[in-house]
């Protein structure tokens, strides 16, 4: 008794109590450090891998062009995305994951109740993809190799999508994870080595400020023909990211409220950014890996556009031809070379042996975003749009069809590459900025408005998303129709249409689909709070259940191993063995249905009974089992991610972390203005 009694006291008389409870043992505290330094090491983990899946062939051939021709304006464009990075760690991904879903379409489903929102977005995010991304990573990477290596692009981007493709498929989301981590060490350990060398050869960043206002060709005239001062002359305010709203290249206005339109969807709607940080383990986690990516969106600034800048510098008459008959022997194009800038620096200033180090450092920019493509890609495919298709579709259909998809994508891909090489890098980067800031505005604001204004319902963002994105498919059409117009003129779309700059046009569209959303969302009928529990902002603490809008159209309901026997056969031969390990269809013994199991379904006969309206009332029972017990796991999982207790260390480490890359941000931006 006066051991109990001995004990009972120290819980709660003075300081002796909080000794004697506390724990001193160095196992235990080296067990608890490694935990926290294990979850620090997955949210780094985390911000790498997106890093490296952001920085693409197109931002070392498309910004260090950029840069050369115009300054450095254009790294201000990666600056505004970590913006918008923390309201993917603070808000977004919180949101989406009591919304428990795996793709972004699911969470407007969700948040709807609408299956053609669904569908219309899965779309759309395959057609940006298909059109845009992958069509950049292939141009750019193509360019690249071929000014480098002299050799086919066909075959060498042929061999890269091979390899590209046969450790995404056989590996899915985790060897992309993998694989891209260990080639972000590489893309940003090469473009270290080269912007020191560089430097190393203008004689560091006043050299470049002094040198890069005198930095023109030999020749600006040929013949009778003469070019004109604006084509060869650097701009007077190459040093400057603010700058003027009349005759600016990228004006002020527009990179405040355009490009943050264009970031907001990139860093907070996109479903290749997106989809990482919904796997992440804890809210401590995603916001570890937002900042990590935010301190690496810093350096495209001073590791592609500063350098294409020097690239100018010690190479004018090939980076700033202006003669078209010397830049179509520079580079095959007679309207400009400033995509030799990067290959330039590669060939002329990094050492042998280097070279094929940089070489590889492109190679795995191009292959980790081109995985992260296609993984996400293969995602909204077979849980948005395959799903609805089959509605019966088992966890096994589902993998097998998601493998197909990325084949599919890679013959594609294989098929743009001769159509992408026939374009010119000018063109291509051009494209790339002018999609983003027709397409993307109106997604932006749909996403904006679902998570922050509750009385938005399902008419309202449909009919908002429909008709701003045909005004930005009225507009793209109308720019590429006229062709592409340089600094000597030549042919151009009519003012009343393309006379806004295609910034201030994305922001005007992002407004109208704004307003448009929130007129028809207030002249119908809301959707009752019941239903928004935790998708909403102001709703995202509400304790009570959600009532799901779209729980009938959920894929979960046909995913049980007990019901995905029999459809693509046993794997009794090496063959079938041998397709198994490829596609991860691992064998489920308990599930296994043959003449046995008295009890089991016959193989095809759930199959069959599912496809048909005679389902079996036991049958049916059993679906309702496997639901319940599925979405018991999920929301287990759900609470384990939110309620998981943040070690006050490490939450003031980010906390601390996040006010210190802001900081930065504001500095870079006031020393640069």
């Amino acid at each position: 008794m006066n051991h109990l009694e001995k004990y009972r006291g120290s819980s709660f008389t003075g300081n002796e109590s909080t000794v004697g409870f506390s724990i001193n043992s160095t196992m235990d505290t080296l067990v608890m450090t490694s935990y926290l330094l294990l979850v620090l090491f997955f949210g780094l983990w985390m911000g790498i891998s997106i890093y490296c899946s952001s920085i693409s062939s197109s931002h070392f051939m498309g910004l260090a062009g950029i840069g050369a021709t115009s300054g450095i304006a254009v790294g201000a464009f990666e600056w505004n995305t970590i913006f918008m990075l923390f309201a993917l760690g603070w808000i977004f991904v919180p949101i989406y994951n009591k919304a428990e879903v795996v793709t972004l379409p699911e969470y407007l489903m969700e948040r709807f109740g609408s299956l053609r929102i669904h569908l219309c977005f899965s779309f759309f995010f395959l057609l940006v993809y298909v059109f845009n991304r992958i069509s950049m990573e292939i141009g750019f990477g193509a360019m690249f190799l071929k000014m480098v290596w002299d050799t086919d692009i066909y075959q060498t981007m042929l061999v890269v999508l091979i390899i590209t493709g046969s450790y995404t498929i056989t590996g899915g989301m985790t060897a992309v994870v993998y694989v891209e981590t260990l080639q972000a060490a590489i893309t940003i350990l090469g473009s270290v080595l080269l912007m020191f060398y560089a430097f190393g050869e203008v004689g560091g960043y006043r050299g470049l400020v002094k040198k890069y206002l005198v930095a023109i060709p030999t020749r600006t005239q040929e013949g009778n023909w003469t070019a004109k001062t604006q084509c060869y002359m650097p701009r007077q305010d190459a040093f400057r990211i603010f700058r003027s709203v009349v005759s600016g290249d990228i004006p002020w206005p527009g990179l405040i409220l355009g490009t943050t339109t264009v970031s907001m969807f990139y860093g907070c709607a996109d479903q290749v950014t997106v989809q990482r940080f919904l796997a992440g383990k804890n809210r401590l986690h995603v916001k570890a890996g937002c900042l990590l990516f935010g301190y690496l969106k810093l350096l495209p600034m001073f590791l592609l556009v500063m350098p294409g800048m020097i690239s100018r510098i010690l190479f004018p008459d090939q980076v700033a031809c202006v003669v078209p008959s010397e830049c179509q022997k520079f580079c095959g194009r007679g309207t400009g070379c400033s995509v030799l800038a990067y290959p330039m620096l590669v060939i002329r200033v990094m050492p042998s042996g280097l070279k094929g180090f940089m070489m590889s450092t492109v190679c795995a920019s191009v292959m980790s975003s081109l995985t992260s493509i296609f993984n996400s890609s293969s995602a909204l495919f077979t849980l948005n749009i395959y799903t609805w298709i089959r509605p019966t579709a088992t966890e096994k259909e589902l993998m097998v069809a998601g493998r197909f998809f990325v084949i599919v994508l890679l013959a594609i891909t294989i098929v743009w590459i001769p159509t992408i090489e026939m374009v010119s890098s000018e063109t291509l980067f051009e494209f790339m900025q002018v999609l983003k800031s027709c397409l993307t505005p109106s997604v932006t604001a749909v996403f904006l408005l679902a998570v922050f204004c509750k009385r938005v319902n399902e008419k309202g963002a449909f009919w908002g998303l429909i008709l701003g994105t045909s005004i930005g498919i009225f507009r793209l059409v109308a720019e590429f129709s006229y062709g592409h117009t340089t600094c000597e003129g030549g042919r151009k779309c009519p003012l009343f249409i393309c006379s806004l700059h295609y910034l201030y046009f994305g922001f005007l569209v992002f407004l109208i689909t704004l307003l448009v959303v929130l007129a028809i969302s207030l002249a119908t009928k809301p959707i009752a709070d019941k239903h928004l529990l935790g998708l909403c902002w102001s709703l995202r603490n509400s304790p009570q259940g959600r009532e799901a809008l779209a729980k009938a159209l959920r894929w979960k309901t046909c995913s049980s191993a007990t019901l995905q026997q029999g459809m693509f056969g046993e794997a009794q031969s090496c063959f079938w063995k041998s397709w198994d390990l490829c596609c991860g269809l691992d064998k489920q013994p308990s599930s296994k249905i043959g003449p046995d199991n008295a009890n089991e379904e016959k193989p095809g006969t759930s199959w069959e009974r599912l496809g048909s309206s005679e389902l079996s009332a036991d049958l049916e029972a059993l679906a309702r089992r496997i639901v319940s017990r599925q979405e018991e796991e999920h929301k287990e999982k759900l609470r384990d991610w939110s309620d998981t207790p943040e070690s006050p260390f490490w939450k003031r480490v980010v906390n601390v972390s996040g006010i210190i890359l802001f900081a930065l941000l504001i500095l870079v931006h006031v020393y640069f203005a």
